[in-house]
């Protein structure tokens, strides 16, 4: 089919020749890279011929060179658009190629002209601004607030009457004020101004909406500069300039230049400026499109406001403005605007409505009357349309819903002026039946059940919907909303289960399926739903253990021969089902010797039981506590509780500890008992109580030794052999007294820990509480007062509690 699309161009290509030059082509704006625009032969049978594009105006690069190849002894040309090109019959509406054909020494040249025409339906975001990066804008923040800083430059755009938003959010304190763009594109300053926000970038992301659902969005970057330091100037020039009509497009207006370093150029107003352009290098105002005044009356007085600004700082720049006066020529045949129509339609246009109304006007004869004919080429005889005067109009119902029923209607108008000789203008039509979405997609309510276990991935049931548009039940499936645990399949409606279930959490889940079809409109975007609730029913399963809080514990207890002591509680339930309250309870491990028993939950310690020795040391049971659940659900879950005893025995003879204070009876005799805590942190009165003590027993002690020092040198002074020896053996006596003394503690401390004499019966003190003071204390019964004398009082050590009777 390819071969025969090439064959067919290439017949046609033949028939034309050279010396039809110059051309004249109309190209639509949504053209884009490598559409031909125009085909021609050559006859070169002896040399190798070339086909060059001599110049373009206005220069661009949106043309190929243009392609030469050989076929059966004829070359064949064509003219491409290039991978860059991006036309826009805003900016410009008019190109002049010149070509030139060389065969040996025969050289030809002709122009080739290209009308750029305006297409309505080709809206869309291009350029910098619509790129990632965005258009990016730098201002001095000495602009003036609420100026304009932007004009957002759009096919379109005011045509259409797109809507203009900014959408990304402007919050304070970073934003000085909302920035604001109106629907003709210009981005203006807010009130507040840009004062004191030099060096900052803010970025605006813009909206644009072109009718019902057709947008895009692109970006705006607007970057303060701070007040420069130096300015440029631009020299002396004229601020009126006089050109005529007939100057091509292309053509140089005047040129500006300005004193500065690394100089570029640009037009600030009008924006868009249709007509004139300016290179941003040398300053050169050349003409854009044709300088028609029969159709354009406005292009007769243009005012150009040109800015001039240094490369390195853009923001060093000077303004001036400029006059441009266009005086008529007559020259132009008659044209049509639009030149050609391509448009679509839906399926539900009534009869009646008008597509277009063609506006055709002959320059040479401003108000003339022309004739206009509508011609069919496909479907032939079609009478889906209709041309009343200069208005083409739907002449019958359109419909969709079938397989083949929307097709496309080429026609075209000629247009014929009254001149001599008769000229004609063939305006192409092209007009394309889209289907729409009219109905909506339905589905019918239906119940799944699933068991409580069942696992993730678990496929419940399939929900089927209809709808009548064509394709017909093109239809996708979503969950609207509720619980997250199901899931339907996007194109089959099966629903399937994602996560667990618990039938004591919830035993019933609705689900609304909405359906949303697709694929039935021209705007992929526009869809209808229906929706439907999907009940689920969850069957219940016993698939929850019980749970023990605390599941381990350590408890210490006393015990009595001959007595049951209830040791604990344990605590259980079922977390996720509160109301399940019936339990069994046994010892599964750790009951040596069978001294522990449960009475339903509580953990009973039996001494009544008749088995070895009562134990006289510390013993710790481990037990495994195993806790069932015992209601009517099957399988019966369980878990286990660890509870560690330490026993402790106990007698009427046990001596304190230190957790528990017991009372000496007041015949017991006096005894040594000594506590060492394994940690201490007095507070900070008693370290100063004990500095102050510390300080008085040193003084103390020093003034004994002092009184000892002296009596000893009045003995020395009064020497007696009987009083020496009686003072010696006093001496003597004295020290094996309190050696003797010193000798009982150490003893008593060495067997204190381990037990306490039970033999002792009498004691005629009192008993203290060793927890009572901070630190470690020693008691010692000396007897009665009378056997120590005064000095061997004296000798006694420090640090130590004295027990001393009459």
């Amino acid at each position: 089919m390819a071969l025969l699309r090439i064959l067919a161009l290439l017949l046609a290509l033949t028939v034309s020749e050279l010396h039809c030059l110059p051309w004249f082509i109309n190209v639509s704006e949504s053209q884009g890279p490598g559409t031909i625009l125009q085909s021609f032969s050559f006859n070169c049978t002896s040399h190798m011929p070339t086909l060059q594009l001599v110049h373009v105006q206005p220069p661009t690069t949106f043309f190929n060179p243009p392609s030469l190849t050989r076929w059966q002894g004829i070359y064949v040309g064509m003219v491409t658009l290039s991978s860059s090109a991006r036309l826009d019959a805003l900016s410009v509406n008019h190109y002049k190629l010149q070509l030139r054909f060389t065969c040996g020494n025969h050289v030809m040249e002709g122009p080739l002209s290209v009308d750029v025409r305006r297409d309505p339906g080709h809206s869309a975001c291009a350029g910098r601004f619509a790129s990632p990066a965005g258009e990016i804008i730098q201002v001095l923040e000495t602009v003036t607030p609420g100026a304009r800083l932007y004009t957002l430059l759009l096919p379109g755009l005011e045509v259409q009457r797109a809507q203009i938003n900014i959408i990304s959010a402007q919050d304070p304190p970073y934003f000085p004020g909302p920035f604001s763009i109106n629907g003709q594109g210009w981005l203006l300053v807010p009130s507040q101004g840009l004062k004191g926000q030099a060096e900052k970038v803010f970025q605006l992301q813009i909206l644009v909406t072109f009718g019902q659902n057709r947008s895009c969005l692109g970006m705006l970057k607007v970057k303060v500069l701070p007040v420069p330091s130096s300015l440029i100037s631009f020299l002396k020039q004229a601020s009126n300039i006089t050109i005529l009509e007939d100057l091509p497009p292309g053509g140089k207006v005047v040129q500006v230049r300005a004193r500065g370093f690394d100089v570029r150029y640009e037009i600030l107003s009008p924006v868009p400026c249709p007509l004139f352009s300016i290179g941003r290098a040398d300053g050169v105002i050349r003409t854009t499109a044709p300088l028609e005044l029969a159709q354009a009356p406005g292009a007769a007085v243009t005012r150009l406001r040109v800015k001039a600004y240094e490369r390195l700082r853009p923001w060093v720049s000077v303004e001036l403005e400029l006059t441009v006066n266009v005086r008529s020529v007559n020259r132009w045949p008659p044209r049509c605007l639009p030149a050609m129509l391509v448009t679509q339609i839906p399926e539900t246009t009534p009869v009646g409505t008008v597509l277009n109304t063609f506006t055709c006007a002959d320059p040479d004869s401003p108000g003339s009357i022309l004739d206009y004919q509508l011609q069919f080429h496909s479907p032939p005889g079609s009478a889906s349309l209709c041309l009343r005067d200069r208005v083409l109009e739907v002449n019958a119902t359109l419909d969709c819903d079938a397989r083949g029923a929307c097709f496309q209607h080429a026609a075209s108008i000629l247009v014929l002026d009254g001149g001599q000789p008769l000229m004609t203008t063939e305006v192409p039509v092209l007009v394309m039946v889209t289907p729409v979405n009219e109905f909506s997609p339905a589905c019918v309510p239906h119940k799944f059940r699933i068991r409580e276990d069942a696992g993730p991935h678990t496929l419940l049931g399939s929900v089927v919907g209809m709808d009548k548009d064509y394709p017909h039940n093109n239809i996708e499936y979503y969950i609207s909303g509720g619980p997250t645990i199901f899931s339907v399949d996007r194109l089959s409606g099966e629903v399937h289960l994602l996560g667990s279930l618990d039938y004591e959490l919830q035993t019933l889940y609705r689900l609304n399926v909405l359906l949303i079809d697709h694929g039935q409109d021209q705007d992929p975007t526009h869809h209808r739903s229906g929706s439907c609730t999907i009940t689920i029913e969850v069957e219940d399963v016993n698939d929850h253990a019980p749970e023990c809080q605390p599941p381990f514990q350590e408890l210490t207890i006393y015990a009595l021969l001959g007595h049951s002591v209830e040791v604990t509680k344990v605590s259980c339930w079922v977390p996720q089902e509160p109301q399940r309250l019936a339990f069994s309870y046994s010892i599964v491990g750790g009951n040596s010797q069978s001294r522990f028993s449960l009475q339903g939950a509580t953990l009973v310690y039996n001494n009544i039981l008749l088995g070895p020795l009562w134990p006289e040391q510390f013993y710790t049971y481990e037990l495994l506590i195993r806790v069932a659940d015992a209601g009517p659900s099957i399988p019966h879950l369980s878990t286990t509780a660890t509870v560690s005893v330490h026993l402790i025995p106990w007698s009427a003879s046990t001596v304190a500890t230190r957790t528990h204070r017991s009372t000496v009876p007041s015949v017991m005799t006096p005894l040594l008992v000594t506590d060492t805590e394994a940690f201490w942190q007095p507070e900070p009165w008693f370290v100063v109580v004990l500095t102050v003590t510390s300080a008085l027993f040193v003084l103390a002690l020093g003034w004994l030794l002092l009184r000892l020092f002296q009596g000893l040198v009045q003995m020395h002074q009064t020497p007696s052999k009987p009083a020496q020896a009686l003072l010696l053996n006093g001496i003597q006596g004295t020290e094996e007294s309190i050696q003797g003394f010193m000798e009982a503690p150490r003893m008593e401390m060495s067997q204190a820990p381990s037990s306490v004499d039970l033999s002792l019966q009498h004691f005629d003190g009192r008993a203290q509480d060793s927890r009572e003071s901070p630190f470690s204390q020693t008691t010692l019964h000396l007897g009665p007062l009378s056997l120590l004398t005064p000095s061997q009082r004296l000798l006694l050590p420090p640090g130590i509690h004295y027990l001393l009777f009459p």
